[in-house]
């Protein structure tokens, strides 16, 4: 049956899988609200729209599936924008799809008038497109699905004019079926096994795109007798107890020493950037094998290297079933006491860099379940955390790593709470970073989630006050007044405790988890 376009969009969202919308309506987008109820779609609302494109990008963090947010034109996208550029940055299913004005050439001072909206998001996602008719809508949205799951996942945009949104059209066509993540030859994958077999002291990089493989990357690590690290987006792809796994200590200067010791590096769904490492090169003077899905990240190869385009996982998957139809475990050529030692060394710094940090993240991980997913905010807590945090499972804390923003935490950890009803979800943020979406406390108290708000208070930007301490530059701008973090909570609804030692602690983020309200859980260095 015909329906305004703007109505048809939900269903056509609905009959290709989306369950949850994220957004907030306004004048100019009415009519992309018209069909929600009726499609059978949740809608979540935000209190800001950056907040809307956060949580879409925590609950598809969460399931896999694309995030999907409605937003306005003009300030409603504008406000988005960071939201957009940190699922690009990360590699995140978002899809925000916003109303625009009919006339911009012969219309001036309209309500939400830019000079150019869709160049504007184009800044900031892969794509950014216009669709001035249904035929062309349906075909951006299905362009967008299809490129989240046949490719490198990246924010994209469309906007529809209003007037269009409000026209009538005729319903979405069915889905094709679409194919799925570029996938190495069977040579290529032999080619890998080969070397890593001939390899004496080789070792992987595993980062959060080598997922698809986490059921076998340890049993492919102990028959190889290879050496691992994970990057901070692969924590949890490597068990914790395989003895020469270095962790997620890749930014620790020296990382460059220990990976020169190899002859063979494999890099696996990793890009390699600077927020991985915090330096410029990885330190390696063996040859490379890179696997990726992004011929960009594979353009970035040296002679003598070998780049595969494809899917790490199923090569991971094929290596596990050639490994030992050709070779019983090896014995391993890395010093088992030495990679503990060096594991030890590289804790002991981060300790010594960020006093107490540590002890509380060791308290808060000895109780939390297994199952938990974490957000965290741009903070010095989640900083440290991340090095020595060994997680039990992969894809199970989410960091705003490339764009690097703060406010990130609460409204992704909204988003993923959403999406994993019944299971515990735990958001870490910084006292500064908080108040950049604090009011998205009011939709986590709306929706009733069981959402532990961990709030590590150390009254200021304690990275940034380090920073200008190492550069010899006096510390400026860094130390501002915070309200009442129990009392805001609680005006919203929220649950509000603040713990006096690490064992009220671990108390409170347990309780939280029973309590259909969020618990904002204020931590101060004072708690050790």
């Amino acid at each position: 049956m015909q329906r305004p376009l703007g109505a048809q969009i939900s269903h056509m969202l609905k009959s290709r899988g989306v369950e949850v919308i994220f957004g907030i309506p306004g004048v100019h987008n009415v009519e992309m609200y018209r069909g929600i109820e009726e499609a059978g779609i949740t809608h979540v609302l935000a209190r800001h729209e950056q907040g809307a494109g956060f949580m879409a990008d925590g609950y598809s963090r969460a399931t896999g599936k694309p995030g999907v947010c409605y937003l306005i034109t003009g300030p409603g996208l504008c406000n988005a924008m960071t939201a957009l550029g940190q699922a690009y940055s990360d590699s995140v299913s978002v899809l925000a799809i916003t109303s625009c004005l009919d006339d911009i050439t012969g219309k001036h001072g309209q309500l939400h008038q830019m000079l150019d909206q869709r160049a504007a998001a184009d800044m900031v996602c892969e794509w950014s497109e216009e669709a001035r008719d249904a035929s062309t809508t349906y075909h951006l949205v299905d362009r967008a699905l299809t490129g989240f799951v046949t490719k490198r996942k990246r924010s994209c945009h469309i906007q529809v004019p209003i007037a269009s949104l409000g026209a009538s059209a005729d319903p979405a066509p069915e889905a094709a079926s679409a194919p799925g993540l570029p996938q190495a030859s069977t040579e290529e994958t032999r080619a890998i096994t080969d070397r890593l077999l001939a390899a004496k002291k080789p070792i992987f990089v595993f980062g959060g795109g080598a997922k698809g493989g986490a059921d076998v990357i340890t049993d492919v690590l102990r028959m190889s007798g290879a050496a691992a690290f994970c990057t901070y987006a692969g924590r949890g792809l490597v068990s914790a107890d395989y003895p020469l796994y270095f962790g997620s200590f890749l930014a620790r200067p020296d990382s460059a020493d220990t990976l020169s010791e190899a002859d063979l590096v494999i890099a696996m769904g990793t890009e390699l950037s600077e927020c991985d490492l915090w330096r410029d090169e990885l330190g390696h003077s063996a040859p490379m094998i890179r696997v990726d899905i992004d011929p960009v990240v594979l353009a970035k190869a040296k002679p003598g290297d070998m780049s595969v385009l494809g899917d790490a996982g199923a090569i991971l998957r094929a290596m596990a079933v050639a490994i030992p139809a050709r070779i019983d475990d090896r014995a391993p050529c890395w010093d088992i006491k030495k990679v503990a030692a060096t594991k030890a060394r590289w804790r002991a710094e981060v300790m010594t860099e960020r006093p107490g940090i540590v002890e509380v993240a060791d308290a808060l991980k000895a109780v939390l379940p297994k199952d938990c997913m974490i957000y965290s905010d741009m903070t010095q807590f989640a900083y440290a955390a991340k090095e020595v945090w060994d997680m039990p499972r992969p894809c199970h804390w989410h960091h705003p790593s490339g764009f690097g923003t703060l406010g990130y935490g609460l409204p992704a950890a909204i988003g993923g709470a959403v999406a994993r009803r019944g299971r515990p979800t735990l958001a870490i943020l910084g006292d500064y970073g908080f108040q950049y979406t604090v009011q998205d406390l009011g939709t986590a108290v709306e929706l009733g989630l069981s959402l532990p708000i961990f709030v590590w208070d150390n009254g200021k930007l304690g990275e940034i006050e380090d920073s200008m301490i190492q550069s010899q530059i006096a510390p400026n701008a860094v130390v501002a007044h915070n309200p009442d973090f129990l009392a805001l909570a609680r005006a919203y609804g929220a649950e509000a405790v603040e713990p006096e030692d690490l064992e009220a602690l671990q108390r409170a983020v347990l309780a939280a988890f029973a309590v259909p309200l969020p618990t904002l859980i204020r931590v101060t260095p004072a708690v050790l």
